[in-house]
């Protein structure tokens, strides 16, 4: 059981002194170390592990850190002082280095592994080995576990160095996909939407790593470059890192029956879970397997909801694997993400990722990932029918509760008391026709416009529209008025205002933050920063000069333009 000794504390961090009392390394004093580990975490050669939640592994500091931003909302909940990003040994501990740490804090940090399943198949290939026992977190060592303000947290170095999972990669990360991450985090939570969060970023002055890359303005598919860029360590804070592929794991050993504890260590990593993460939904007195009943109820609530908020705010995950899908039921691995511009069901940003992972594809992907989740923990179940026909029943209700959510969300979007199917259908028709911008056709609706005037803003006017103005305009208006006909009761004012809290008007879309990273490779931050301000009050109306550089249409030019319009999964 995880130890809430510190929970009553109220703190303000202003050094990293005041940090360092409110660890409690709940993982790796509760779960089980790979035997073969090296306890100085001198870990750094790919190789398989047997058996094990966790591997000890000390990270590999990037040469020369300098301050690039911290997440200053996150600093804020946290009661962490604006200066303490900037504090030397700050610093020195979350870019990398844990030498001169000051007690207890701990001399190393720790990965882990996991399984890997796409669309619900499980796969072994990615693993060098062929075996699964080499596939986890390649370059992500979390460094600490603090219960601050009675809310558990990880920090996380992503690009920290090579782990045993490395697959022979580097280990180190960007300063541009770091970027991409740092602001997409921070973006999410301002937005509503369940996600891992950005507390700092660091990049080396000196050290740099070759990547392929797009060259300017290249409009190929894949990278057509290498390109030397800088190294950097951003830290991602949430109260666990679990994964469903984690889970996947121990039961593929378990099933396999690969080492005398493989069930046991299934059941404690799930345990596990359930402190870190449901702990507040879930009796401390059931039995395990009652546990599981429950977990998976209330995973396929967070699960569902999670996609839906996907989807009303614009983002895709790219990427949406098992091992990408955080089992506490948020947004977890900002790689081959993106916001969409036009509104195309089939948006799907990475050039890796296939139909399966699409915008409005995300439904049924969540759907596979929550089978492999069922599948992860029905060992746990053997031996109580009842619980196995209510984690069966609950498994096959998927799809009636996320499509209820989807209603629901499309309602609020329209302003709508009930989903309305017919409504929605020729909204959709007319959205792509007219190739609408996503985001700023909402926010305009948002405004409850008399004609459809104002919902021009967001017209691209695509091949349909240019072939037919006239009869599309007039389609637009007579849908208007079917829409006004139908929204809630009440003055304006409300609406509005309640609409404009589920639409957002800033979307952190990528030719935003092209500039940012490729400013801040030469050592200016300062568009970065605007963005993170800006990004950070996406329902705000901000001021005349923001709404002219960030509430606009993309420049035609830019689509089809590698790393503006689609990325491959390079970082």
């Amino acid at each position: 059981m995880i130890t809430r000794h510190h929970l009553e504390m109220s703190t303000t961090v202003a050094t990293l002194d005041d940090l360092a009392p409110l660890a409690d390394y709940s993982l790796m004093d509760t779960l089980n170390c790979d035997p073969e580990g090296k306890a100085n975490g001198a870990d750094h050669a790919p190789r398989q592990v047997f058996s094990g939640h966790y591997v000890t592994v000390k990270p590999t500091s990037i040469e020369n850190p300098e301050y690039v931003a911290h997440g200053k909302n996150l600093f804020h909940e946290l009661g962490f002082d604006d200066s303490l990003a900037q504090s030397s040994d700050f610093v020195r501990m979350f870019s990398g280095d844990l030498s001169q740490v000051p007690e207890p804090l701990r001399h190393v940090g720790w990965a882990c592994g996991y399984a890997l399943s796409i669309y619900g198949t499980e796969f072994y290939q990615q693993c060098p080995f062929q075996t699964g026992n080499g596939y986890g977190d390649g370059r992500a060592i979390s460094v600490l576990e603090a219960v601050i303000n009675k809310q558990r947290w990880e920090m996380q170095l992503k690009g920290a160095g090579r782990t045993p999972y490395c697959r022979g990669a580097d280990g180190r990360a960007v300063l541009r996909s770091s970027v991409r991450e740092f602001l997409a985090q921070e973006h999410m939570h301002a937005l509503g939407v369940p996600t891992s969060r950005s507390l700092s970023l660091y990049v080396s002055t000196t050290e740099k790593v070759r990547r392929p890359w797009y060259s300017e303005g290249s409009r190929s598919v894949d990278p057509d470059i290498l390109v030397s860029e800088p190294v950097a360590i951003s830290t991602r804070v949430a109260p666990s890192f679990i994964r469903v592929g984690q889970l996947e794991l121990f039961s593929r050993r378990a099933r396999k029956q690969e080492h005398p504890q493989a069930m046991e260590e299934l059941e404690r990593i799930v345990l596990h879970l359930i402190d870190r993460e449901y702990d507040d939904v879930i009796d401390r007195s059931r039995t395990t397997a009652e546990k599981v009943v429950s977990i998976a109820h209330e995973f396929r609530r967070r699960l569902t909801s999670l996609v839906a908020n996907w989807i009303r705010v614009g983002y895709c995950q790219g990427n949406f694997n098992s091992d990408n899908c955080a089992a506490g039921g948020f947004t977890l691995d900002y790689g081959p993400f993106g916001f969409c511009d036009v509104f195309d069901p089939q948006y799907q940003p990475w050039t890796g990722g296939g139909n399966h992972f699409a915008f409005l594809n995300q439904p049924a992907a969540a759907e596979r990932n929550f089978y492999s989740f069922c599948s992860a923990v029905r060992p746990l179940l053997a031996g109580h029918p009842e619980c196995l026909q209510q984690l069966k029943d609950i498994q096959s209700d998927f799809p009636k509760v996320m499509q209820a959510q989807m209603e629901t969300m499309w309602a609020a979007k329209l302003g709508l008391d009930a989903f309305d199917a017919a409504l929605f259908r020729e909204l959709a028709t007319l959205m792509m026709q007219t190739s609408v911008d996503y985001t700023m056709f909402f926010r305009e609706l948002s405004s409850l416009p008399d004609d459809i005037e104002p919902l021009k803003k967001s017209f691209y006017k695509g091949p349909s529209y240019a072939a037919d103005p006239e009869g599309l305009d007039k389609r637009w208006s007579a849908w208007l008025t079917n829409w006004q006909s139908l929204i809630q009761p009440g003055t304006r004012e409300e609406l509005s205002s309640q609409m404009k809290l589920v639409n957002p008007k800033y979307s952190l879309r990528e030719w935003f933050v092209v500039p940012a990273y490729q400013q801040a490779a030469e050592g200016n931050y300062a568009l970065l920063r605007e963005l993170q301000d800006v990004m950070t009050q996406p329902y705000a109306e901000q001021s005349e000069a923001v709404d002219r550089k960030y509430y606009r249409l993309k420049p035609l030019e830019l689509f089809g333009v590698g790393g503006a319009s689609h990325l491959s999964c390079s970082s």
